[in-house]
């Protein structure tokens, strides 16, 4: 275990850590504005350029002589300023940064499209003209990677330029020519009529892919079963954000959410429920298009057809989604122009009066049109007037929900606070971005905040702290950090003080176990700690009801409310027979498990080995140490990090839970149980469980006992059964989605009759 001491280590390290980071962060940054850095960047694009022309066409000699001459057109007609603008889209796909090495006109050839019997998706592109557009929108369709089949469908709308010609020699690829001018609407509608893909794109010919775009688009309907509408995050070609997804006014007026803005800012870079996204790049199932009607006609030739259909589908039940993690590049207003006074954009202020005269009642409830548009505070609270209120999550780190019991009920926490209508941010108080897990929380439509936007917290707060209504901040030594900017900043927040576990009553069961004064005394001083901070907040939180209790003598008065362990409920899998040996799982950053391991395999191991030396004992689990990693031996296998605990969950007959101390509710009991696994638990271990000895779980607290259980129970088929019907019911009944939800619902509504001057039931 942990002292203070060797805890006040570590975050002295980490602390030096970040100090070291910001450091480095500091010189590279000065490195890039270097008058040498600035100086050299031609001769680094001309070397990266002609890389990419070798790798991609030098082994054909036969394409030398096009290959000079694209260059010298590129680093001349377009200049280095262009290729340098090009360059800048070769950043890490951790960020998403969009990349094109093709530009329009560029393109000399096309390869042919792979034909599919059924395809997943059918993207349907209409064009006019603008030839050296459409081939690079082809170009980088057959360049990006993902893994969904597609087929393409070009509708030539009475093209006049080379593009009919050139669309003609593109095998593979389904053209249609209209026999006269059908507009952005009928063509999108024509193209449609032809699509054979269970999903269906429309896709401006203006417009670049890049990897991954359609798998981000078409993952999303999988993970949000209400979305009918989903629409990418569309970039300039310069780097700089189009649009995240739109807002549209009660005047029937449109916006362009973040346009003009760095593309890379994680606040567009969530999924969102929207009032529309463009047409440039919309998804939808190809059968509910055709279900509601398509592109409403009455918006011919262009300009609203993509809002209306928002609204429809709206309309119909479903949601309209950006899905940021879809980038496009566009180049906006190609083909019809931008001058609002002729031309097909004359339309747009035509269109924008039919749709205000069809949606009017509608609109009611939309914001007003801004009166100053860089307004940043005004245009986030427009983007989120669908939403009940906004919430923000502050913890010590990104939650990694394959690591550790406590990240995923965050993470749970989280998605159901989207689930119930909220605008959810978080915040990792380390402010770190984590890549997958990152990403992952922005596919679930969670606004995360790292560095280096989020650098300084009192900017943060003046700028952003009356937007939120809730406010929780979990573990009290990160919550303590926070009270005095709360008290200035958020005057309108509940702050809700999350507590993960009672730190202090862990710490007084591990003094006790221990027997040792200087446990005891640090015990104290992070009760005197734990308890400011509970009486800073309006609510506390715990997982349960022995907790409640213990708050209930040391902080009398408080406003304390259960919100326990949150978990999915698949129930049991495979039966006894086709199950054997046991597990135990643990992060073994959080010592309670480290010495819980130590136990079992040192004490209680041996006594179970002798009685059955065919069964196996797992031991897995992250981030341990080596006295864990080194119990190994005898049947005791040392795994670490799985990526999935499904093969222990479904194939090993039981789980053991050997913690001698600790505090709150043990998610890896929850979780064996949610999978109608049975477990063997120390009364440490099943504490505020809602679970008996012999009716959901096993309880045993000395080796022998507990030894004896583990036998017993694997034994036993029918009370493996009984034990595993009861385990799946009790956390059903407690700690499940539902159960979670439940539980936000009333202690949302608790709060808001505190603000309206009623007692809380």
């Amino acid at each position: 275990e942990y002292t203070r001491v060797e805890l006040g280590d570590k975050r002295a390290r980490l602390g030096q850590l970040e100090s070291d980071y910001r450091t480095i962060a500091e010189e590279h940054a000065l490195i890039l504005q270097s008058t040498s850095w600035k100086i050299t960047r031609p001769l680094r694009a001309i070397r990266r350029v002609a890389k990419n022309f070798m790798l991609a066409h030098g082994w054909n000699p036969l394409r030398w002589p096009w290959m000079f001459s694209h260059l010298v057109r590129n680093l001349t007609t377009q200049g280095i300023a262009g290729t340098l603008r090009r360059m800048q889209y070769s950043g890490t796909e951790a960020v998403s940064k969009p990349r094109t090495e093709v530009e329009p006109g560029s393109i000399g050839w096309l390869d042919s499209f792979q034909v599919f019997e059924q395809p997943d998706v059918s993207i349907v592109i209409p064009v006019y003209n603008k030839w050296e557009y459409t081939s690079a929108c082809l170009h980088s369709l057959l360049q990006a990677r993902g893994k969904y089949s597609f087929e393409v469908i070009v509708i030539d709308d009475q093209s006049s330029d080379d593009t009919a010609a050139q669309l003609a020699h593109i095998k593979g690829l389904k053209h249609l020519r209209n026999d006269k001018n059908l507009g952005f609407v009928g063509s999108c509608n024509r193209g449609a009529k032809h699509a054979r893909g269970k999903f269906l794109v429309l896709l401006n010919n203006d417009t670049q892919v890049v990897n991954g775009w359609l798998d981000e688009l078409i993952d999303t309907f999988e993970r949000e079963p209400e979305a009918g509408l989903i629409g990418a995050r569309l970039v300039y070609p310069d780097g700089s954000l189009q649009e995240s997804g739109g807002i549209i006014f009660s005047d029937g007026s449109g916006w362009n959410y973040g346009r003009g803005e760095d593309a890379e800012r994680p606040e567009y870079h969530f999924l969102r429920e929207v009032d529309y996204c463009s047409a440039a790049c919309i998804a939808l199932k190809t059968s509910y298009f055709h279900q509601i009607g398509g592109l409403d006609e009455r918006y011919a030739p262009a300009y609203y057809e993509d809002t209306d259909l928002a609204f429809r589908v709206r309309e119909s039940g479903y949601k309209v989604l950006v899905q940021p993690l879809s980038v496009i590049i566009h180049h906006e207003g190609i083909t019809s122009g931008t001058d609002i006074s002729s031309g097909t954009k004359k339309f747009q202020l035509i269109n924008q009066k039919k749709f205000l005269d069809r949606w009017q009642s509608e609109l009611e409830s939309h914001p007003q049109s801004m009166a100053n548009p860089d307004d940043s505070a005004a245009v986030r609270k427009a983007s989120h007037h669908r939403n009940k209120g906004q919430i923000l999550f502050i913890d010590a780190t990104t939650p990694e929900p394959d690591q550790d019991s406590g990240s995923l009920r965050l993470t749970n926490l989280l998605r159901i606070c989207r689930e119930l209508g909220y605008s959810v941010t978080f915040f990792p108080d380390n402010r770190a971005y984590t890549g997958q897990y990152t990403r992952d929380l922005q596919k679930a439509g969670i606004e995360v905040l790292y560095h280096p936007w989020l650098d300084s917290l009192n900017d943060f707060f003046r700028e952003r702290g009356r937007e939120y209504d809730y406010v929780f901040i979990s573990r009290y030594y990160i919550a303590t950090n926070y009270v005095s900017l709360l008290k200035r900043y958020c005057p309108n927040a509940h702050f809700i003080f999350d507590s993960v576990d009672l730190h202090y009553l862990r710490e007084q069961r591990l003094a006790k176990l221990k027997q040792s004064k200087t446990l005891k005394s640090a015990a104290r001083q992070t009760r005197r700690a734990e308890l400011s901070v509970i009486k800073a907040a309006d609510v506390t939180l715990v997982v349960s009801s022995v907790e409640k209790g213990v708050l209930a003598e040391d902080a009398p008065g408080e406003k304390v409310h259960i919100l326990s362990n949150i978990h999915h409920v698949p129930g049991r899998g495979k039966s006894f027979s086709e199950r054997k040996d046991i597990y135990f799982v643990g992060g073994y950053q959080h010592p309670p498990n480290i010495d819980g391991a130590c136990w079992f395999v040192n004490d209680i191991w041996p006594l179970i080995h002798k009685c059955m030396p065919q069964m196996r004992f797992h031991l897995i689990g992250s981030k341990a140490p080596e006295q864990v990693r080194s119990l190994k031996g005898d049947g005791v296998i040392f795994h670490g990090f799985v990526e999935s605990l499904q093969p222990f969950l479904s194939n090993c007959r039981l789980a053991v839970a050997p913690l001698r101390y600790g505090a709150g509710v043990k998610g890896k009991v929850n979780m064996s149980m949610a999978h109608g696994q049975p477990v063997v638990a120390t009364p440490a271990a099943a504490e505020g469980i809602f679970a008996e000895h012999e009716r959901e779980l096993l309880i045993a607290e000395d080796a022998e006992a507990f030894a004896f259980e583990v036998v017993r129970l694997y034994q036993d088929e029918e009370l493996w059964n009984r034990l595993s019907d009861a385990s799946v019911r009790n956390v059903e009944e407690h700690f499940s989605i539902a159960a979670a939800r439940n539980s936000l619902t009333a202690l949302f509504d608790s709060l808001k009759k505190m603000d309206s001057g009623s007692s809380p039931e």
